[in-house]
């Protein structure tokens, strides 16, 4: 199982509408997208310095699974809401 880890920091000027949207999207990608095994996502609630904004942990069964999600059509319009929203992505996948 490979487990996908991304973290995001949203421009200061990230609108709460966007945001909203994002979450929307992200939403309904677990009904759309079958390479999907376990997803969850939310805002950060420290808010401390060292915090990112929001998060997603996601679970696939391979790294093929993960090749797959990743070209979706409707992962790639989530992407391009992030690059809007986004100053920086971090992301991490390991196998567990």
């Amino acid at each position: 199982m490979i487990k996908h880890v991304v973290m995001l920091k949203f421009k200061k000027d990230a609108q709460e509408a966007g945001i909203g949207e994002l979450e929307n999207k992200m939403g309904v990608l677990p009904g759309e997208i079958p390479e999907i095994k376990s997803y969850e996502f939310g805002r950060d609630i420290i808010r401390s310095e060292r915090s990112y904004d929001f998060a997603l942990v996601s679970v696939f069964e391979d790294i093929e699974s993960v090749k797959r999600y990743q070209i979706h059509p409707r992962h790639q319009e989530v992407l391009k809401i992030l690059k809007d929203l986004c100053e920086s992505v971090v992301v991490a996948d390991f196998v567990f």
